[in-house]
């Protein structure tokens, strides 16, 4: 049997609007991602994966879709995206696209008829003097708002974002038929945003703790899995294995993989990697129990929703992020599974902490009165040339719709390119010889000796080593060295904060 193009696939996320700019508005655009497929062919990635590109006021970045049928004219459109799909297709690269069904935009049409009292049955409505429980929004303050005649609506993110009610078959039909409209133009799959919610406990009911990794009546629940099992028999329909991954956030291996069955989804996140600390010890604990739990493990180290893992690992120990980035990154490339990068972090690019408050547009900010920065600096536009007023992410001298760092001249792909130590050519290598080598990688890994601030684990006949700890570690004498995130020394000694793959 053969072996589906996304087990072991390299997926690179593309936050659109911060990706390449065609248009010279300042937003990225489908245009400017597809000029820039050359670049993602000579990375060596496998498949490309865009967050929401649909007609949207843009409340929370896209994730507030008004239309799930169109392009929003800010990034182009229909034409655009189907000619984006055919060069991609063309440069040997996947698309996969987000779909957002947990909720849509105040705008959708549906729920300009629910304001209206028209079928609010589409979505999660209560009739109640007060808010109908105490759930709050994932962005802060309630998760229910008021509309004029008395009811409340459900938004387990912003306000503009109200729930859509699952119990209705109309919901699933409208969803079923979206994913059709998108297959029909050529998708290969779709990456699903907020996997784990669509439907609520019955009652709704009060709750203690409602954080995404909790067991509680606003996750997870079980008439979920019916609604994957319709898409994928949707799926299974379409040739070229088309596929879809969840957004599910667990810290329960075994609840992540309920997801992953031969009926339901294809994958699911595997966050727990992207949450370990920087520690050997939670590393192999995070790469044992999703082995032994998850058919078709992923792996994640950063994302639009997150600081950066540049960033994440220094927070502890100033300095040591990017060394640290570089070697999770072979770490992870070494593990079975697919594998998904984040734009940017091919150029080691670091969270922007100082973006200033009238810059910022992440609805958690100002939900939370500026207490949480929100997720703004992770997602500033990429620098593509040295200078510039945008860096090469637009046009001429147009600024970006968030503001770069002066830092990022020296980090911008024209910098980098040709040099042999910089961060985008060991992305290239790693990503090249890594597809060389799954061929005649199995997909399983042994564990072999080492120290409790190590990881040596190998797969066939190729070892990979990972040093987490303050001292150098000597690599085994007999085997070949093939990449190494950092310099090693003549003496085979593997540093601190790097990692090396082996060849028996």
């Amino acid at each position: 049997m053969a072996i589906p193009w996304w087990r072991d696939a390299v997926v690179y996320e593309i936050y659109v609007r911060s990706f390449a700019d065609a248009s010279g508005d300042g937003v990225g655009d489908l245009a400017g991602i597809r000029q820039r497929l050359p670049y993602l062919r000579r990375l060596g990635v496998d498949a490309l994966w865009l967050t929401p590109f649909y007609p949207s006021p843009m409340a929370d970045g896209g994730y507030d879709v008004a239309d799930y049928r169109g392009v929003d004219p800010l990034f182009g459109s229909l034409g655009d995206f189907e000619a984006l799909v055919a060069d991609a297709h063309e440069h040997g690269l996947r698309v996969v696209v987000d779909i957002v069904p947990n909720h849509s935009s105040a705008e959708h049409p549906w729920f300009k008829e629910a304001l209206r009292g028209e079928h609010r049955d589409r979505y999660v409505f209560r009739s109640s003097p007060e808010r109908p429980n105490n759930w709050q929004s994932t962005f802060g303050g309630p998760a229910w708002t008021q509309v004029a005649d008395g009811q409340w609506y459900l938004h387990l993110f912003a306000p503009d974002q109200p729930d859509f009610n699952w119990r209705n078959p109309e919901v699933h039909a409208e969803f079923l038929d979206v994913l059709r409209f998108w297959l029909d133009r050529g998708v290969d799959g779709f990456r699903i945003d907020v996997a784990m919610g669509l439907y609520k406990a019955e009652g709704l009911p009060d709750v203690e703790d409602q954080s995404f990794q909790s067991k509680s009546p606003v996750w997870g629940q079980p008439e979920v899995h019916e609604v994957y099992r319709r898409w994928r028999a949707l799926l299974d329909t379409y040739p070229g294995e088309r596929m879809a991954v969840g957004e599910v956030w667990t810290d329960d291996p075994a609840d992540l993989a309920r997801y992953v069955r031969p009926d339901e989804l294809h994958q699911s996140f595997n966050f727990a990697w992207l949450q370990a600390p920087w520690s050997a010890t939670a590393f192999r604990k995070v790469i044992d129990d999703t082995l032994a739990t998850v058919p078709y493990a992923t792996w994640v180290l950063s994302n639009h929703d997150v600081v950066r893992h540049r960033t994440r690992y220094e927070t502890a120990d100033p300095g040591t992020g990017l060394a640290r980035a570089k070697a999770a990154l072979l770490t992870m490339l070494a593990l079975p599974g697919s594998a998904y990068l984040y734009q940017g972090e091919e150029l080691g690019l670091p969270e922007v902490k100082d973006l200033p408050p009238e810059a910022r547009q992440d609805p958690v900010f100002f939900q939370t009165g500026g207490e949480m920065p929100g997720r703004d600096g992770c997602r500033v536009p990429l620098p593509w040339t040295a200078d510039g007023a945008s860096y090469g992410f637009s046009p001429d001298e147009v600024l970006p719709w968030l503001p770069q760092p002066d830092s990022f001249g020296a980090l911008s792909v024209a910098a980098q390119d040709g040099d042999p130590h910089s961060t985008l050519e060991f992305y290239r290598r790693s990503l090249a010889l890594r597809r060389e080598l799954v061929a005649e990688t199995p997909h399983t890994i042994e564990w072999l000796d080492s120290t409790a601030d190590t990881l040596f684990f190998a797969r066939g006949p190729m070892v990979c080593v990972l040093n987490c700890g303050t001292e150098q570690v000597p690599l085994p004498p007999h085997d070949r060295v093939l990449l190494a995130s950092g310099h090693l020394p003549e003496d085979r000694l593997l540093p601190p904060d790097t990692a090396a793959w082996l060849h028996a």
